[in-house]
């Protein structure tokens, strides 16, 4: 039996929106301890365009990510400083909620679509 990661009725942001100049996303989650940074994206979609695109992640989830036991040891294992091209290294939300032992996210029916 499945259980999945569900939106909680109280919750709190963390990190920031970081725009920047990436190939694959324009804007991502960062959170930052001095000048080590980790950009956490997510996956979207819009139905009536029907696109997909990478982008921050959503306030709610990003909260009891940086709360979440075992954070702290992620983010120095995997965070780095600010490349000559203002990117700082990327994980998508589902790999740091793996890693991190979280519920999953449950899988959209667009996730499957090439």
């Amino acid at each position: 039996m499945k259980y999945y990661y569900e939106k909680p009725d109280n919750w709190i942001g963390a990190g920031e929106t970081y725009i920047c100049n990436h190939p694959m996303y324009s804007k991502c989650t960062l959170f930052r301890e001095g000048n080590l940074g980790l950009a956490v994206i997510q996956e979207h979609f819009d139905i009536s365009r029907k696109v997909r695109w990478w982008g921050v992640v959503e306030p709610w989830l990003s909260g009891d990510i940086y709360l979440s036991d075992g954070f702290k040891l992620y983010f120095h294992e995997n965070a780095g400083i600010k490349d000559s091209k203002g990117l700082y290294p990327t994980v998508t939300v589902r790999k740091i909620m793996w890693a991190l032992r979280m519920k999953p996210l449950r899988k959209e029916f667009w996730e499957d679509w090439p």
